[in-house]
């Protein structure tokens, strides 16, 4: 995992820990990152994102964990997972920060 998306799990898991709970925390880390680890038996299963597919560039995917959105890329057979962002927010410019640094 990339570090910016290890600080993303970290700040969603704060978040939830502050406002609801840390054992609701736990388990939504928990399962964010079972769903992240499918990704290593079939990681062509998420689909472009639409706001990086719209400017033409296809080097992404994603997958759903709702509401979070988890952005990876594939390179020869490592799977890399460069955030993990809650899908309610405007993520045009931030996925356009991010991944086209």
């Amino acid at each position: 995992m990339v570090e910016d998306a290890e600080q993303d799990l970290f700040d969603i898991y704060r978040y939830v820990a502050a406002n609801d709970s840390a054992e609701k925390a736990e388990r939504l880390l928990d399962n964010i990152e079972k769903t992240i680890g499918r990704l290593e038996t079939v990681p062509q299963r998420g689909h472009y994102p639409a706001e990086l597919q719209q400017i033409g560039v296809r080097d992404y995917r994603e997958i759903f964990f709702k509401p979070y959105r988890i952005i990876y890329q594939t390179i020869e057979s490592n799977v890399y997972v460069h955030c993990v962002l809650d899908g309610r927010r405007d993520l045009q410019d931030l996925l356009e920060e991010r991944l086209m640094r």
